[in-house]
């Protein structure tokens, strides 16, 4: 799939070319949300690529705009039509973080930090499965097949072996430590991490607890970079609502956070041996019995439980 054949791109350089012709005729949005009876924030999602607009809506504002090149119209309404195609992650039903996979499909690179989880770029199957389900409490069966299938099929894209793009990531210690779904899902989650890592279109670099403070407090970020623009977009993760950001100085100020998360964290090398004790402490663990108290068997809860002792792995 050509990068400018996917929609939300197209969407993009629409909104980027529009906001240009208003500039240059010196509107501001409220005057062009006045014309074309919306509101304001809508137009500023059109100019950045979050909404769709109809043909008709563009040639209306070219013709608010002064432009008098029937060809450069033409273009800029077929850009519309293109805009408003479907990506394949319509067809999947509903996905709440649809804009996201749009910009992630016509990605160059992505860099992102993760103070909790493993990507989803980087998740097997059964990592991916126990995830989902332990983290929508809502969710119904079905919506979380839809939310597996669409994240597996987004790892197609980053993984294709003649057109992926690049992929950084830093994780947190505590994204590794915490088993999510079973020790053994975890470890092969680990193990297959470090498959990845080796690819030379991704780095994984693990950030340890001991590395103390640093800018990753504030939580998740993604930065997604494009081949068209010399302007990439912040993306924030949330349960109920995502953020994109796309100032320069917004760019900017999350590139020099990510920047600094890479120096603090541990060496692509260091990293897969960090990784690798992990996985091997899981294996561990798994072999030994149950400790027991010596009157009710098995300990159980807090009390006595050798998950706080300072020799145990963290979990």
């Amino acid at each position: 799939m050509a990068v400018n054949g996917n929609p939300t791109v197209r969407r993009r350089r629409l909104g980027a070319e529009l906001r240009r012709l208003r500039l240059a005729r010196g509107l501001t949005s409220t005057q062009v949300a006045e014309h074309l009876l919306i509101s304001q924030p809508k137009v500023s999602h059109l100019e950045t690529g979050r909404r769709g607009i109809r043909p008709r809506d563009v040639r209306d504002l070219c013709g608010l705009y002064g432009v008098t090149d029937q060809q450069v119209v033409d273009s800029l309404m077929e850009m519309a039509r293109e805009s408003n195609r479907q990506g394949w992650w319509v067809a999947c039903g509903e996905v709440p973080y649809a804009v996201y996979i749009g910009l992630e499909t016509a990605a160059a690179s992505v860099r992102s930090y993760e103070p909790l989880v493993i990507p989803g770029l980087l998740q097997t199957p059964a990592y991916a499965a126990a995830v989902t389900a332990e983290t929508i409490p809502l969710a119904t069966e079905e919506q979380i097949a839809v939310r597996l299938e669409v994240r597996l099929r987004r790892q197609s894209r980053a993984h294709h072996p003649a057109r992926p793009f690049r992929l950084g990531v830093v994780l947190d210690e505590s994204a590794l430590r915490r088993v999510v779904g079973s020790p053994e899902i975890m470890r092969e989650q680990l193990e297959y991490l470090n498959r990845l890592g080796e690819q030379p279109h991704i780095t994984v670099q693990v950030l340890p607890h001991s590395a103390g403070a640093h800018p990753g407090f504030s939580g998740q970020f993604s930065i997604l970079d494009f081949p068209d623009t010399a302007t990439g977009t912040v993306y924030l993760e949330r349960f109920t609502s995502d953020l994109y950001l796309e100032k320069r100085s917004d760019v900017r100020h999350y590139s020099a956070m990510f920047d600094h998360l890479q120096t603090q964290a541990l060496n692509p090398e260091h990293t897969r041996r960090f990784i690798t004790r992990a996985a091997q402490e899981l294996s561990a663990a798994a072999t030994l019995p149950a400790p027991t108290d010596g009157r009710r068997g098995p300990v159980g809860g807090r009390r006595g439980s050798t998950r706080h002792s300072p020799d145990a792995p963290e979990s």
